[in-house]
């Protein structure tokens, strides 16, 4: 994933952007990277310590029916990696929601640990990403 991609999806758990603005700019993308950006939102979740707590609120914050597939998956099967692989695999009808899924799961386990790690040296990602001289930071230091 694009550094620029990484940083969205950071705002966006921090409340900084909306959901519809990372899937504007997600939905743009070819098939191939569409799956990329899912992957890497999967490896996103995993590192938040997602839990299975989160799974109905993620639902609930999705605006998705809990009878749509990607949502029964997450409700029956859970936040395992392997189960959270499968779900991003479902057909390309279903991909638009398994993206708003991914994404309110994610944030769910971000704002947790965002919490608890907030401006930690080592994780960007922690930063406080409202300002633009952060972000500034971030850019230099992953070139």
């Amino acid at each position: 994933m694009k550094l620029e991609q990484e940083i969205l999806i950071n705002k966006y758990g921090q409340g900084l952007i909306s959901i519809d603005e990372i899937v504007a700019l997600l939905q743009k993308n070819n098939e191939k990277d569409k799956h990329n950006a899912l992957s890497e939102i999967v490896n996103l979740i995993i590192q938040t310590k997602v839990t299975e707590e989160d799974i109905d609120q993620a639902i609930v914050e999705s605006g998705l029916k809990r009878t749509y597939t990607p949502s029964v998956l997450l409700a029956t099967k859970g936040v395992a990696n392997h189960n959270l692989q499968k779900i991003i695999e479902l057909p390309e009808g279903e991909q638009h929601k398994v993206l708003k899924l991914m994404l309110a799961l994610f944030k769910i386990a971000y704002k947790r640990r965002f919490s608890k790690e907030k401006n930690h040296p080592d994780k960007w990602w922690y930063w406080d990403l409202s300002n633009q001289s952060v972000i500034d930071k971030i850019r230099k230091l992953c070139e």
